[in-house]
């Protein structure tokens, strides 16, 4: 019998109408479009905007476009992962209520939290349960609501963030396609430079922390810029030199959008050329979970069954890593 192994069948990427663009945040705070675009590639974001809206309603969004498109019957799909750091509630978590949405009734689930890294960690967790054999229909989604964490009053943070879902579905193969290896790190020593100081366990909300801005995104930039342009680019060697390929072997990398540099980097250190790198970086922004699924629905035209395609991320925590697929499918 041949090796099982989870691929991806279909995908889906939902991001809200409303835009803030670096025009907008230069009458918000000090900076200008060219400091933010020469230092990010970053043009505009996304926001999701209106009472009581969370996560879920994107994610329910980008699921059913992914669904119609691809005539899945949510009475199919058995286990769910939902990559996220802002998730609607405490609890339950944001995949209960996803499944409830999208009427998955015969589905169980989580949510993943491992910052910007969240999809690719449960790109791997979703995979093993597919290759385990229990689970035929995998749906994995990332994305978060980077508003409700971002201080628009903090130009370190506000110019980075938008916010965006996409969505994969993973099933069963037994040709040779699908997750092909992957290297994931974490390095906790990393929390110090890029956080969120109250709202957990550990520091609770108190009238203090919220009068402090406590419960925005915290970040030192010039240290996790560092620590990502390092890391994010070695993973991604160290994943194909694991496998005896080169970055002739590779049709396109998948990379975080946190900052075009970074991208640059990642891509330079393995030898790729600009024409296989892909970048959606100028239209939203890091939209943390959402980058590497988003960039899967955007260009899913661009994907022949059998293409070479690099996942490589980095986030806060510090979180890391890198995964080598075979695409299954041919354009539809």
């Amino acid at each position: 019998m041949n090796k099982v192994r989870a691929a991806i069948t279909a995908v889906g990427g939902y991001v809200p109408p409303d835009l803030i663009t670096n025009a907008d945040l230069e009458k918000m705070v000090d900076t200008s479009d060219e400091w933010i675009t020469s230092r990010t590639g970053i043009k505009e974001r996304h926001i999701l905007k209106g009472e009581g809206k969370g996560t879920s309603d994107m994610m329910y969004q980008a699921v059913m476009e992914m669904m119609e498109k691809n005539n899945i019957d949510p009475l199919e799909i058995d286990f769910i992962v939902c990559s996220t750091i802002t998730g609607d509630l405490v609890f339950p978590a944001t995949a209960n209520i996803l499944a409830d949405k999208i009427g998955a009734k015969n589905a169980w689930g989580f949510d993943l939290s491992a910052a910007c890294s969240g999809f690719l960690y449960g790109m791997e967790v979703a995979s093993k349960m597919v290759e385990s054999g229990k689970y035929k229909k995998v749906l994995l989604v990332g994305g978060d609501k980077m508003s409700s964490i971002i201080d628009y009053t903090d130009r370190n943070t506000c110019i980075i963030f938008g916010e965006g879902v996409g969505c994969v579905l993973l099933e069963p193969d037994e040709e040779g396609y699908g997750v092909q290896d992957s290297i994931l790190h974490s390095d906790g020593s990393g929390r110090l430079y890029l956080h969120q100081k109250a709202g957990g366990s550990a520091n609770p909300p108190t009238h203090e922390t919220i009068d402090a801005r406590e419960h925005y995104v915290y970040q030192e930039g010039k240290t996790v810029f560092k620590f990502a342009v390092t890391n994010m680019a070695e993973v991604t060697a160290n994943v194909l030199a694991r496998n005896n390929m080169t970055g002739e072997d590779v049709n396109w990398l998948i990379a975080h959008q946190a900052n075009l540099r970074i991208i640059d980097a990642t891509a330079q250190r393995i030898n790729l050329p600009e024409e296989k790198v892909l970048v959606n970086i100028h239209r939203y922004g890091n939209t943390t979970n959402g980058t590497l699924p988003l960039l899967l629905s955007d260009f899913e035209s661009k994907f022949k069954k059998g293409d070479n395609l690099i996942l490589s991320t980095f986030g806060g925590g510090f979180t890391w890593g890198a995964m080598w697929l075979k695409w299954a499918y041919d354009p539809k």
